[in-house]
């Protein structure tokens, strides 16, 4: 059924289940052409790549290593490095990779720099024109599989986070492999996994939600309650955790991309432009202020949504569901993510607010109620 989903969705061929890896070869053997690999070192360090190795190697022409996420001086590069030598794009790896290997198939189809395409500060539209993109997250949480963006980040001379955005844009494969996250680190488990429960909270509480995107998000959302308190349990149960997130994330992506995210992601796309801090703990940081938010609110549509939302996750009516879902996510977690010491100073904290804005929320929230959730996400201190 999801196969079918994703192609009326997107045109994307949705290969999912644990072990579906072992389908990448075939692909490729079916359909020899000159294709690169973009991935992350732990890959290359880790047992599926050394299983994949002897063959994998006979089937791309090379690989690029992507450490964080990517600059546009860096997509640049990698279009200068490849151009007129690659047809195809294998992108193996969490969001930072799969966002760039987006941006580079995107660009390698484009003449300008990829500056001038990126919302917020380019002066050129893309075009529909890509690479082909076969993607395999190793993480579950920003759902770049399924999306029709790619995140660039620059953090020092533009100082911006945004996206090359168009509906080609979404990878024509994607493989939902949840063993690929087998023996990661809680922190990330946890982390990505919180951005995943965003995607979809944002999207079911969005002003351009519908009831076909508020039943995906919800389907996405009860997957993650069965996965957020068992994913790194290392037994059957901790299997079907990490499928069901792996789902969460997907359905995430078609979410956002359908009925688009609110003040959470308003803000943390302004603070991503200037902060190293890994965009899941973010918005995870920010969810629970927004929670306390949201247990205050007198919007009739929120409050209905909430309650709908507790009973269909729950099974149960409380009379203040945001405040009972806050405390859930914090008992459930397998790590206190939040907890960990992080700091923005007073300057950091006027620029953020100054670009920061409610997206497709339902209220438009106040710049002191952004403010406010900024100060109860971290430790403010004295401008430099």
């Amino acid at each position: 059924m999801s196969e079918n989903l994703s192609e009326l969705y997107s045109n994307q061929r949705t290969l999912s289940g644990r072990g579906s890896i072992s389908q990448l070869l075939p692909l490729l053997r079916a359909d020899t052409q000159p294709t690169l690999l973009f991935c992350g070192r732990s890959f290359l360090n880790g047992p599926v790549y050394a299983r994949l190795k002897a063959e994998l190697n006979d089937l791309i022409i090379g690989y690029e290593i992507v450490a964080h996420e990517a600059s546009p001086a860096e997509i640049d590069a990698w279009v200068t490095r490849w151009r007129g030598h690659v047809d195809r794009v294998v992108a193996i790896g969490g969001g930072s990779v799969l966002d760039a290997a987006k941006a580079f198939s995107a660009m390698m189809q484009h003449p300008l720099p990829t500056a001038r395409y990126l919302e917020k500060v380019g002066d050129t539209p893309v075009q529909a024109v890509t690479l082909p993109l076969i993607a395999v997250p190793t993480t579950a949480g920003t759902g770049s599989e399924a999306t029709q963006n790619a995140v660039v980040t620059d953090q020092h001379d533009i100082k911006v986070k945004a996206s090359l955005r168009h509906p080609v844009f979404v990878p024509q494969v994607a493989i939902l492999d949840a063993d690929l996250l087998k023996g990661a680190p809680d922190s990330v488990l946890v982390t990505c996994g919180i951005d995943a429960f965003t995607h979809l909270f944002e999207a079911y509480l969005s002003s351009k939600g519908t009831l076909f995107t508020q039943q995906l998000a919800l389907t996405g959302l009860r997957q993650f309650v069965q996965a957020w308190p068992a994913l790194n349990r290392d037994d059957a149960q901790g299997d079907a955790a990490r499928e069901a997130m792996m789902m969460a994330s997907w359905l995430g992506g078609v979410c956002l991309s359908s009925a688009g995210l609110g003040v959470i992601h308003g803000i943390a796309g302004e603070l991503g432009a200037i902060k190293p801090f890994h965009h899941g703990e973010v918005c995870g940081r920010l969810l629970f202020p927004f929670l306390d938010l949201l247990a205050e609110s007198s919007q009739p549509e929120q409050q209905q949504l909430m309650q709908t939302l507790q009973q269909q996750l729950f099974g149960t009516q409380d009379a203040q569901p945001a405040r009972f879902l806050k405390a859930w996510l914090q008992q459930q977690a397998i790590t206190p993510f939040w907890q960990e010491t992080q700091t923005l100073n007073s300057e950091e904290v006027e620029w953020i607010l100054a670009r920061a804005n409610s997206k497709n929320s339902l209220i438009s929230y106040s710049r002191q109620q952004m403010r406010d959730m900024l100060a109860q996400a971290w430790r403010i201190t004295a401008a430099v």
